[in-house]
């Protein structure tokens, strides 16, 4: 907690002078599709500005090297982890960084400072070495919290790309990660709480004592790991559309490397769950447990098959995509 705090209370400063900033050289602007601050300032201060807003809301969205606050959270109860991993810490700072490309500077004056090319960058970083950190936890809930970190990566780098179909996928993905990531972290309660097992390597033929949990472990993580019909392939295709459209095509690799480190360290689990080992004597958690985690599950196939499903997630995040590109054409059109 004490290190939460840390992290937070300094964002949490930086990001203040940030505002009082931008204000500054924009008296009274307001959230704005495409950005207001263009020939508010020099280029080099609209970069250290941009600097500034990016570690103020780059903690929360966990961003390496500003992540170190997220994995030793994982000391949480279970419920607790799934809230600030799928839901509500994590996702403000995402969505803090969505906002600041697309509503303060605007992609068109990101490009022009080179920013973007730099927070794509280090988006691309955070993906892959945190996948790469996760495949070396047996802690799943530690597995769990690096894989955190990647996929937030995802947003901050389709809010980087900013073309249309990327911008959307960063929107899309706030919501998508969080059905996914929910699902995987109900499955490790329901098994701590009935098995008492933490660790990747104790999950051997917990399957057929756990079918539905597993299962929807199974579900989740492949979402993760961007297999088609379900949710998380909506947002990697469109990532890996807007790149290529963005002219930046070497993030494609990125996304395919991540996808393998996704399969790397989740399908182990679920191998070893499903064909290995000698089941012990547990049982499916109880109905209170396991019906949670197999809705989100299933939110997870419905969305990835519907994307516009339920409270149209998909339809208003390529509404606010348009919204900001859009804006940022007409702004460059003026004289």
């Amino acid at each position: 907690g004490r290190k939460y705090l840390v992290y937070t209370l300094c964002a949490g400063q930086i990001l203040l002078v940030a505002i009082i900033w931008s204000q500054s050289v924009a008296p009274g602007a307001e959230f704005q599709p495409g950005g207001f601050l263009a020939g508010r300032a020099t280029p080099t201060s609209l970069a250290v500005l941009f600097c500034l807003f990016m570690v103020g809301c780059g903690v929360k969205a966990a961003i390496m090297p500003l992540h170190g606050w997220l994995p030793a959270a994982m000391v949480a109860p279970t419920p607790v982890s799934a809230l600030l991993h799928a839901v509500a810490v994590v996702k403000a700072g995402a969505f803090g960084v969505v906002r600041i490309v697309g509503f303060v500077f605007g992609v068109d004056l990101l490009r022009s400072i080179g920013a973007d090319v730099v927070l794509a960058t280090v988006a691309a970083t955070t993906i892959l070495l945190a996948s790469v950190r996760a495949l070396g936890e047996d802690n799943l809930k530690r597995r769990l919290a690096y894989s955190t970190v990647s996929q937030l990566s995802y947003i901050v780098l389709g809010a980087a790309l900013g073309s249309l179909p990327a911008l959307a996928a960063a929107m899309y993905h706030i919501a998508a990660h969080g059905y996914m990531k929910i699902t995987l972290f109900f499955c490790a309660g329901a098994v701590a709480t009935k098995t008492h097992r933490e660790q990747v390597h104790e999950f051997g033929g917990l399957a057929r004592q756990m079918p539905v949990t597993m299962s929807a472990f199974a579900l989740a993580a492949s979402g993760l790991a961007g297999i088609p019909l379900l949710v998380g392939f909506i947002s990697k295709w469109n990532l890996g559309v807007g790149a290529l459209q963005a002219g930046h095509g070497i993030f494609v690799l990125v996304l395919v490397t991540s996808g393998l480190l996704n399969l790397a360290y989740f399908f182990p689990i679920v191998y070893d769950a499903f064909f290995r080992g000698t089941p012990a004597e547990f049982g499916e958690a109880r109905p209170s447990m396991s019906l949670p985690l197999a809705l989100t599950a299933a939110a997870s196939v419905l969305l990835g098959v519907f994307p516009d499903a339920g409270l149209s997630f998909y339809r208003l995040a390529w509404q606010a995509a348009t919204s900001v590109v859009s804006s940022g054409e007409l702004m460059g059109a003026l004289p």
